[in-house]
């Protein structure tokens, strides 16, 4: 009985400490989308790539992280989907009804969280997809590593198809005698309009609060049409997560070596591709139409190799430092990562946004890895005095109650 305990007690450990290195390294990438004009996150030419040491301070974000902790998060998403379905059916009670709640609620709490408080939500996407992976929980591992691989395939295909036509015709634009030429032109014109949205972008955020709530408002079709064009990214990750947390990967259960091999395997190959796309940028001079196809569609099959990497090496360092005081409160950062994702949000637009400090389009990308640093030591100070007092995190205290239709044991 106690080895079964403690076996599940390194388990969730393992999971708790991955998902905590995930909600902090998310804010790496996300900074940028908070503290910059959207289309900043995507090309530095759009905003912030001005000098070489701009540049530099771009590239290690986007070799290092963009794509690569949320791709962990999402993993993570699917791994603990499945826990809580184990739970359920370990307890008696129908886990499609539990988890349709939980992604109900989820749902709302995104909603409420773009109109609200930022426009990168992504928990809403979560729940809209988290319905669609939960058919497959009863999947075997092998299966869904297939198909996940499969799905992830097609939509790196899909997407690199579409905008790579985009881009193919926009390149038209340069040669008169193409008969695309005309196309061409208006393609690069819609792109071109991306300068003025900077413009716009800097108005709003560095004004007032009601007219980014009316902003809002007026594109609240905008969540709806993410599922749409990362479906086929996002359930891949939820589906591999399933799989790697039924075959033992994400719970710790595997050799070192095997961790240490699927590191190796994937890490090298998943950095030259990425270089290799961010070279592309760079070569092109960050042209928006370039920098979009690397975004949606060109890093994908890197970002995925990475995305394993991280998760093999995250697993060793976990193991290795299972009883460090470090190691501890990351796992309890990973406990409340749901109220420090939108913590993190709160904390940063009051920062950034003419509601609160102003600092809007005002901080280079160096300095915000400072700022992105120092809210990473807010969520490592918080979040472990609170779960020694406390069950669960506000947030998922609350979205647990909800989702119960009651209110929940609180205190430890």
């Amino acid at each position: 009985m106690n080895e079964t305990c403690e076996a599940m007690s390194n388990r969730l450990v393992t999971l708790d400490a991955l998902r905590g290195f995930a909600v902090m390294g998310i804010l790496a990438m996300n900074i940028v989308a908070f503290a910059m004009p959207e289309m900043a996150y995507v090309s530095p030419k759009a905003y912030g790539g001005e000098t070489p040491s701009d540049i530099a301070a771009w590239a290690l974000g986007f070799v290092l992280f963009d794509g690569k902790m949320r791709g962990l998060f999402s993993i993570l998403f699917g791994a603990s989907m499945l826990l809580i379905v184990d739970r359920a059916e370990a307890g008696g009670q129908d886990p499609g009804s539990i988890h349709y709640r939980r992604m109900a609620w989820l749902a709302l709490f995104g909603l409420s969280h773009y109109f609200f408080i930022w426009w990168g939500d992504i928990l809403f996407l979560y729940a809209a997809v988290g319905c669609i992976a939960f058919r497959f929980r009863a999947w075997e591992a092998r299966r869904l590593i297939k198909w996940a691989l499969a799905l992830f395939t097609l939509g790196v295909v899909l997407t690199s198809l579409f905008f790579g036509a985009q881009l193919a015709v926009g390149n038209a634009a340069d040669n008169p005698a193409s008969p695309m030429a005309e196309t061409g032109r208006e393609v690069r014109a819609e792109y071109a309009k991306i300068d003025g949205e900077v413009t716009e972008e800097l108005a709003l955020y560095r004004g007032p609060y009601l007219p980014i709530l009316s902003a809002r408002l007026d594109t609240a079709i905008n969540p709806f049409v993410g599922v749409l064009m990362t479906m086929f990214e996002t359930l891949p990750l939820m589906m591999l997560g399933m799989a790697l947390f039924r075959n033992g990967f994400l719970t710790g259960a595997w050799a070192a070596a095997d961790y240490r091999r699927t590191a190796w395997r994937w890490l090298p190959p998943g950095v030259l591709l990425t270089l290799l796309v961010g070279w592309l940028q760079w070569r092109s001079g960050f042209d928006y139409l370039v920098a979009v196809n690397a975004f949606m569609g060109w890093a994908g099959p890197g970002r995925l190799m990475m995305t394993v990497a991280y998760a093999a090496l995250l697993i060793l360092l976990i193991r290795r430092a299972a009883a460090s005081a470090w190691i501890v409160r990351v796992a309890a950062t990973g406990r409340a990562a749901f109220s420090n994702y939108l913590g993190t949000s709160i904390v940063m637009t009051t920062i950034f946004y003419g509601y609160g400090l102003g600092l809007f389009g005002d901080v280079d990308r160096w300095t915000l890895y400072l700022i992105c640093a120092g809210m990473w030591a807010a969520m490592l100070l918080w979040s472990k005095p609170w779960l020694d007092r406390f069950l669960y995190g506000p947030l998922e205290w609350l979205w647990r109650s909800l989702a119960r239709g009651k209110p929940q044991p609180m205190r430890q």
